[in-house]
């Protein structure tokens, strides 16, 4: 049987801060809705873990069997293709952290209907189609658009939804930063496996249009968000506490470096550890500033 350590790994817990920060900021917008409504925060955020994780496991799966991940690759170990766990294990693997999902969303699919279980619905599917299935999204070019919609928009609109019961505009504008910087997540993936996703015909915007535009999509994805904060003081007249998130743009200097002048596997890990570690630290920002 595979060890803990090896579905540990599998999940990729570095990626899974993508999940959880989009619900942390949708439920600091709601504010007093989240007091009183902790339990459907809850419910989210592991359904919103779930998702990452199912998602992570079939993207292994499909990976190995489309045949992108094999020996050659530079970037983190792949369970599948390294034979820590076989292929119907991960695929097994995947069903049960959707499932378990399923599970966590029953609770919003009561208090927020219909709304919530099609967002639900899509958030699963689209995870498998990511790198499953006829029309893979991550293999023709829609895996960046795919992470904004549903690690952006969907979480942080939905979870302020399903804790207000009212739809907020604004809302969506607040979802671009854990969006786009969880698509930063994916980008600086991409721009390290250029060479691989080319040899196995996964045509990603970094292998489609090449290494340079790769960087400079990395660094729009990661710079872009520090403009929602000032925004939303400037424009919608947030507290000043709002500006907090601006602290944390030191920490956006290492990956952004790495990335630009950098080509080796090790580093452009560093980079993906340095983004998810700013993604991270600017969503809780965020979050205090929303709330306070």
């Amino acid at each position: 049987m595979p060890s803990l350590d090896n579905w540990i790994l599998a999940a990729r817990p570095k990626t899974l801060v993508a999940a959880v920060v989009p619900v942390i900021v949708g439920a600091a917008y709601a504010k007093q809705a989240a007091l009183e409504h902790w339990p459907f925060a809850l419910c989210a955020a592991l359904s919103a873990l779930c998702i990452q994780i199912g998602t992570n496991l079939a993207n292994d799966y499909s990976d190995f069997r489309r045949g992108a991940d094999t020996s050659q690759r530079i970037g983190p170990v792949r369970v599948t293709q390294a034979g820590l766990i076989a292929p119907q294990h991960v695929k097994n693997g995947a069903i049960l952290s959707f499932s378990l999902a399923v599970g966590f969303g029953i609770p919003l699919i009561a208090r927020g209907g219909l709304p919530i279980l099609l967002i639900g619905v899509l958030s699963i599917l689209c995870g498998w189609l990511y790198t499953g299935g006829p029309f893979p999204l991550g293999y023709n070019g829609l895996g960046e658009l795919f992470v904004l919609l549903f690690f952006g928009f969907a979480a942080v609109a939905g979870t302020h939804f399903v804790l207000t019961l009212e739809w907020n505009p604004l809302a969506l504008f607040i979802a671009l930063a854990p969006g786009l910087h969880a698509s930063a997540l994916l980008a600086v993936n991409n721009v390290r496996d250029l060479e691989t996703d080319r040899a196995a015909g996964k045509r990603t915007l970094a292998a489609h249009f090449g290494r340079t535009f790769g960087r400079a999509e990395f660094a729009l994805l990661t710079l872009l968000p520090f403009f929602v904060p000032v925004a939303l003081f400037f424009i919608f007249h947030f507290s000043y506490l709002v500006l907090l998130p601006v602290l944390s743009l030191p920490l956006a200097m290492p990956p952004l470096l790495t990335a630009l002048t950098r080509e080796d596997g090790p580093s452009l890990i560093s980079a993906l550890a340095g983004t998810a570690r700013l993604q991270l630290v600017f969503g809780v920002l965020l979050a205090a500033g929303l709330v306070l």
